[in-house]
């Protein structure tokens, strides 16, 4: 995965606004990253769409205390908690946030605009109802990192064995291209988040990169289709771990803050 989900930036940084930690400025500026533009439209009160900044603030006024994520997948109805419309809606775009304190959740939807050459993107994120109940599978830190550890350490020793292009130089080359691109300055997590989440979090993504890498560079020496099949059996487990990890690390501040850390 080469960057975060829009929604780990919204619940990232959206925390850290909640708690005071951040500017309005500063949060708005880091969840819209390279996009051009995010409006909210569904909010309560509200007749249309509107800024983050203003969306952000009628958030806080309704009693939203946190932001959570879901990345789901086809089977896989991670951090949801439903009902179905808000799932069928998060699972076609492949991440939602939910909140906190208040039964809504948010879905994004991406435009691309502007000429040939000059195409920006703009984003629409979808307030909707959600269940007041637990979300969907979601791990503790410890059991992500343990997890993530694991389903590493077995997928990298099949796809070795299986010569898949993606667990060697070409990934290893695209993982350090993302790590430099990461030291001149994004920041894995806003303020106020514990370190493990971070640690996690950066794992994670690594294992995301390689997975992506290992699906975008061909099936390497797999020929096969019993290798192929075997291949895609290693990188579907990992892919689900580094998924529950992500999770984990975002949702961590809300979850810190239920067990009374902060």
């Amino acid at each position: 995965m080469l960057s975060e989900p829009r929604s780990g930036r919204l619940a990232s940084w959206g925390n850290a606004l909640l708690a005071g930690l951040v500017s309005p400025d500063d949060a708005v500026l880091a969840i819209v990253g390279e996009d051009a533009v995010h409006r909210v439209e569904g909010l309560p009160g509200e007749a249309g769409p509107v800024g983050l900044t203003l969306a952000l603030g009628r958030l806080r006024a309704l009693g939203v205390t946190g932001l959570r994520v879901a990345l789901p997948a086809p089977g896989h109805p991670l951090g949801l908690s439903g009902p179905p419309d808000f799932n069928a809606r998060a699972l076609d775009a492949e991440e939602a946030v939910v909140c906190h304190g208040v039964a809504l959740g948010l879905v994004p939807e991406v435009y691309e605009a502007g000429p040939d050459g000059d195409v920006h993107v703009e984003v629409v994120w979808h307030c909707l109802a959600v269940r007041e109940a637990p979300p969907a599978d979601v791990p503790s830190l410890g059991e992500a990192e343990r997890e993530l550890a694991e389903a590493l350490r077995d997928a990298t020793e099949v796809l070795s064995r299986l010569d898949v292009a993606g667990s060697g130089p070409v990934a290893e080359a695209a993982v350090e291209a993302y790590r430099a691109r990461a030291e001149r300055g994004r920041e894995v997590l806003a303020p106020g988040y514990p370190p493990r989440a971070v640690r996690v979090l950066e794992l994670a993504q690594r294992v995301g990169l390689l997975v992506s890498v290992a699906y975008e560079n061909g099936h390497g020496g797999a020929v096969s289709a019993s290798e192929i099949a075997a291949r895609a059996e290693a990188l579907r487990p990992v892919e689900r771990t580094g998924r529950r990890a992500q999770v984990a690390a975002y949702n961590a501040f809300v979850e810190e803050r239920e067990r009374g850390v902060r």
